[in-house]
């Protein structure tokens, strides 16, 4: 317990949720992260496509920046006003529900999900791999760090998205300031250089050209660096951690993202043009990737270039909090509304949905482990769930436009015509990433999209049912409030037996003690069986049936059931079904005798027995059977421990 504390520590009040709210400041590390983050794979993805062009592909790395930041443009501006028209939740799962219906908010609630789980294990991975370019001896253990690290940002989600945003302020405030260090240094030294400036560190060279520069190249060069926009939408789905004003502090974080990415992405697409660095295989021995060049080529190998490539290292791996902010809210709301577990809506110790932040840790180790940790590998599953989720938030922003507008008697042009933009900017891009990232492996993205889709909707199914047979509107019913009979089930005769009929007794004038045989085995030798009946029956009638004749009561009834295959459920249920049969109207109450492990060794020592039959029961015996636990302790345990005892 102690130990659990210190990891995550102590258990918060529901009065303690205001005060863990974020501002603007907290809010850039908490929900940026993805965004910084993809300025590193962002271009890296984009450069790795033009490998096979050699260095003629350099020069279109600064063209396909230009369309790629156009596109930023056009998500912040749409962004900013989702944000203001949803400042609860403007996230696309509850835009396209308001606005579009149940099966377009369960498809973006799905591209969501696989998103998130894909932004954990892509950051991850690509942090490695900026650690792995500063240390080429780690390269064989790729895939271990990649877990490494996932578990260690999983447990700081789980003290709590304060704790995190507090904790990665520093590598993210630091990345920033000495990547715009390492930008601002390449063009003076551009513009100081007669020519072209020569690197402090020589980049690899390019591959010989085998491939023409095509249309269709660059269009996967642009679907390969769209990946750099897929933590854009984090503050708008995150916004009700925000403290109050929240629109404010949302439109504060994201247009510090928005513009802390797209001075990045410039200033890497100049400088690589520049200094004529081109990707590597990430597979192969001796890679580096590109801002690892590009730092080297800018500042050399010094300390500032051990910084800088720490501070990206963090980045990188860090990027996945943002997910972890994001992916339980999500859970919660579809929780909410019936189309997952009702469990991930409770917050856990820390306020925190905790269960929605280990799913989504299971998720990322399971792609990490299937892809070996490679980010190349996992790029192409990337960005299809995010530009999904753009068309369809934007399009329900249309919708939502063209409604509160005819209630107010006239139409908001200027709202409607950016998000109308945006609907139709992001559609097109996500088209050109579909047909360019389809046979690369973007077909695994496309086919678990409706699976999940109709695992949400199989979930809500359940729930309307329940809630269907669960419902009452009618009065209670005060008929047949007779006693049930009481069922006692015991192997041997000894304490929680006795303390089991007392309570039968209390309860019923109808008690029925059954004692199961044979469910060690067959008996060792002839007559065994026979003698521990007949040791039973002596020892019922002098300790159950006299003091009950000398008391005035009626005795219990004693059955011996027989369990000839050591299974305790089956001769129970066959007693269950004849009774039912013999009494249609009563209830049948089965007490169920335990001893109770207070410590976890003593579970040990101990059957599951008991556990299993209650299963049976509950299962096969019928709604006219109640259960009823008799614990037995070997310590009376004390409510005040309890109490004292953090969840």
């Amino acid at each position: 317990m102690a130990l659990r504390r210190l990891l995550f520590g102590r258990t918060l009040a529901n009065r303690d949720d205001h005060a863990r709210k974020l501002n603007a400041l907290e809010g850039v590390p908490a929900m940026g992260l993805d965004g910084l983050a993809s300025a590193a794979y962002g271009p890296e993805a984009a450069l790795t496509v033009l490998i096979p062009t050699g260095a003629a592909g350099l020069a279109y790395a600064a063209p396909v920046t230009a369309a790629i930041l156009g596109l930023l443009a056009v998500l912040y501006v749409s962004y900013r006003q989702t944000i203001s028209a949803y400042p609860d939740n403007g996230g696309g799962y509850i835009v396209s529900k308001h606005n579009l219906g149940t099966l377009a908010s369960l498809v973006a609630a799905a591209a969501l999900m696989i998103d998130y789980l894909l932004n954990v294990a892509v950051g991850i991975s690509a942090g490695v791999a900026a650690l792995v370019s500063a240390v080429p001896a780690l390269h064989p253990h790729v895939l271990a760090l990649c877990l490494a690290i996932l578990a260690l940002v999983t447990a700081i989600n789980l003290r709590g998205t304060p704790e995190a945003a507090r904790l990665f302020a520093v590598p993210t405030y630091l990345f920033v300031v000495c990547f715009a260090g390492v930008v601002a240094i390449g063009v003076v030294r551009v513009i100081a250089a007669p020519g072209a400036p020569a690197p402090v560190v020589a980049p690899a060279r390019p591959l010989a050209a085998g491939q023409a520069v095509t249309l269709w190249l660059l269009l996967r060069t642009f679907a390969a660096g769209c990946t750099a926009m897929t933590g854009v939408e984090a503050v708008s789905n995150g916004i009700s951690a925000f403290r109050e004003p929240r629109v404010q502090h949302g439109h504060r974080t994201l247009t510090a993202i928005s513009l802390l990415l797209a001075s990045l992405l410039i200033g890497i697409a100049y400088l690589v043009t520049v200094f004529g660095i081109p990707a590597m295989d990430q597979t192969q021995p001796g890679y580096r990737s590109v801002l690892s060049q590009l730092t080297a080529a800018v500042v050399g190998t010094g300390v500032y270039y051990h910084i800088t490539i720490a501070s990206l290292l963090c980045v990188l791996t860090l990027s996945a909090n943002t997910s972890f902010v994001d992916f339980p809210r999500l859970c919660r709301c579809l929780a909410a509304d019936g189309f997952l577990p009702r469990s991930f809506a409770i917050a856990g110790r820390r306020l925190m949905f905790s269960l929605g932040i280990l799913c989504l840790a299971g998720g990322a180790a399971l792609l990490l482990i299937t892809f070996g940790g490679i980010t190349d590998r996992l790029i192409p599953l990337f960005a299809i769930g995010a530009f999904l989720t753009f068309t369809m938030s934007q399009a329900g922003m249309v919708v939502h436009w063209r409604r509160t507008g005819q209630r107010a008697g006239h139409r908001r042009r200027g709202p409607l015509a950016i998000n109308a933009l945006g609907t139709v900017v992001t559609g097109a891009a996500l088209i050109i990433i579909v047909a360019t990232k389809l046979t690369e492996g973007a077909w695994i993205t496309i086919a678990v999209l409706p699976g999940l889709v109709l695992v949400l909707r199989r979930i809500k199914r359940y729930y309307d049912r329940l809630d269907r047979g669960l419902r009452d509107e009618g009065a209670l019913d005060y008929r047949d409030l007779g006693p049930p009979i009481a069922i006692v089930v015991f192997e041997r005769w000894n304490k929680l037996t006795d303390r089991a009929l007392r309570i039968a007794l209390q309860l019923s004038a109808d008690v029925r003690a059954v004692h199961l045989r044979t469910l060690d085995g067959p008996p060792q030798a002839a007559g065994d069986d026979d003698d521990d009946s007949r040791a039973i029956r002596a020892q019922w009638a002098a300790d159950v049936v006299a003091p009950a004749q000398a008391a005035g009561v009626a005795p219990p009834a004693l059955r011996f059931l027989r369990a000839e295959h050591r299974l305790m459920h089956r001769p129970l249920l066959a007693l269950v079904k004849q009774l039912h049969a013999e009494h249609p109207s009563r209830l049948i109450a089965v007490l169920l005798p335990e001893v109770i492990q207070t410590w976890w060794w003593q579970a040990l020592l101990h059957g599951r027995r008991a556990r299993k039959l209650q299963s049976y029961l509950l299962r096969f015996a019928g709604s006219r059977v109640v259960l009823i636990h008799i614990p037995w302790y070997l310590e009376e345990p004390r409510p005040e421990h309890g109490l004292a005892i953090e969840d």
